[in-house]
């Protein structure tokens, strides 16, 4: 079995400028069970679908908590700014720390909050329990992902990364069903709940799959304690003024102040990673062209999915009046045409490589959004709203999964974990961009949810153009191959 790693030797540049590795073989290498990437999946999609699992529920939630109007978008927020500002500590800390270590950490404080967010009393004590949630998945993501890329190798490698990548679309897609099906048949809480026996199960077979790691002689010496605080502070800034923008205004001074706030404390913390001994995310990362496309195309690619979900719950449950089981259990051919992408991807991957499905992915992405630009307050489901979804679930299905392994397919084994957090960062960060904009453009322009569904979706459109044009530019072309080394162009 072989890693998937780029081998070392002679480079042979390309007249197009792409650089062909050498395809040398490894000592081969024993396969590992497909029990810890199971293991590993299951908690990583329990964390993706609680970034979704609420939507559906959070009419319920207010109504039974008595949340102010403007409040109730930080059931969300909290949670993806605790876990969006802190997977680079979590992703650092598991690479010096040990994964185990991390990841158990993680996993018991995600459960631990998952069930104070189900029983709950007031408002102000579920958002607490929410950014506990986002600190757990902040721990546990960066942990898990860097778990199977030291692993697994080879072609295992390539199979495990694409399940992982695949997580991201099905899990927000399934959250929504599932947030549908749970608040109408047992209510707004057990969407928290349904979370702590399996995080207990998941808990108690880790301790017996996943792999022990020492931490490093004095772990706490290679934190970057002061590089960590900086970019948390600069992320959930940047996070509270896009989460408020839409409510305060985009050109309103305290939007702006806050914007600027952000990028003064991320060029800080810029500036302190250049300066410290061991910085939270090593220089040389940067230079790791495919982790920093993957970085790009999961930031982008997240928005707009993130942003189809938010638009849709609106449209259906404030213009069609659709019940919250209606809803979810109308976003499931989603959910299936993105595991259906993601496979006939992960098919096409060692001969199309890796570049030509994340481009087109893309512009399925870009098409299914302008089908959806066409959809009015008359349109009925089948007609109107599914073509296009399934045409952006098929590109999302073949966008995560490789990139993904795009991502990670050059990250040495004590960067993976910070590599990881990078990706997770991107994830987060980018569902916080899409709902802000999304939520920005559709109530800009006036007209009701009908007209701000079809101008959301033409910036859609436009962002994945766009960003399909960047990866055509800066990604590198990864073809994992059976019994070979990965061929990074």
């Amino acid at each position: 079995m072989h890693g998937m790693r780029v081998a070392h030797g002679p480079r042979r540049v390309t007249a197009s400028g792409d650089v062909q590795m050498p395809s040398e073989r490894e000592p081969d290498r024993e396969r590992r069970p497909w029990s810890l990437m199971v293991l590993l999946s299951v908690a990583q999609f329990m964390v993706i679908l609680d970034a979704t699992v609420v939507n559906v529920a959070l009419p319920s939630i207010a109504r039974s908590l008595g949340f102010a109007a403007g409040d109730l978008q930080w059931v969300v927020t909290a949670y993806v700014l605790a876990s969006g500002g802190l997977v680079l500590l979590g992703g650092r800390a598991a690479d010096v720390a040990g994964r185990r270590l991390i990841f158990l950490t993680g996993l018991t404080v995600f459960t631990a909050a998952s069930l104070a967010s189900g029983l709950a009393p007031t408002a102000g004590a579920l958002i607490a329990a929410r950014a506990g949630q986002g600190l757990g998945a902040a721990l546990l993501s960066p942990a898990a992902l860097s778990l199977i890329t030291v692993s697994y190798a080879g072609a295992q490698r390539a199979t495990a990364l694409g399940v992982w990548g695949a997580l991201g679309g099905a899990g927000a897609a399934v959250g929504v069903l599932a947030g549908g099906m749970l608040t109408t048949w047992l209510g707004w809480r057990s969407v928290f709940l349904v979370n702590v026996p399996v995080g207990v199960t998941a808990g108690l077979l880790s301790l017996h799959l996943v792999p022990r790691s020492e931490p490093r002689r004095g772990f706490g010496r290679e934190l970057d304690v002061p590089g960590a605080a900086l970019a948390v502070a600069g992320l959930v800034t940047l996070c509270y003024a896009l989460a408020n923008a839409p409510a305060r205004g985009w050109g309103s001074a305290r939007t702006l102040l806050l914007l600027a706030l952000a990028l003064v404390l991320l060029a800080a913390f810029i500036a302190t990673e250049r300066s410290v001994r061991r910085p939270l995310v090593p220089a040389g990362l940067w230079r790791t062209r495919s982790l920093v496309a993957g970085v790009l195309v999961m930031f982008g690619a997240t928005g707009i999915l993130v942003g189809t979900f938010f638009l849709n719950s609106l449209y259906l449950q404030q213009v069609q009046h659709a019940s919250p089981l209606r809803v979810g259990l109308e976003f499931l051919p989603l959910a299936l045409v993105i595991g259906a992408g993601a496979h006939v991807g992960s098919r096409l991957l060692p001969r199309a490589g890796s570049r030509v499905l994340i481009v087109a992915g893309l512009v399925l992405m870009g098409g299914g959004a302008l089908l959806l630009t066409g959809v009015s307050a008359h349109s009925g489901y089948l007609t109107g709203l599914l073509p296009g979804l399934l045409v952006i679930g098929i590109g999302i299905g073949l966008v995560f999964p490789a990139t993904a392994i795009t991502a990670m397919s050059n990250i040495a084994e004590d960067r993976a974990g910070v590599a990881s957090g990078l990706m997770t960062t991107a994830h987060e960060i980018g569902a916080a961009l899409g709902v802000a904009v999304f939520s920005a453009v559709a109530v800009a322009g006036g007209g009701g949810i009908a007209a701000g569904y079809r101008q959301g979706f033409t910036v859609a459109a436009a962002a994945a153009g766009g960003l399909a044009i960047v990866a055509a530019l800066l990604s590198p072309v990864v073809r994992p191959a059976v019994g070979a080394r990965v061929a990074v162009h």
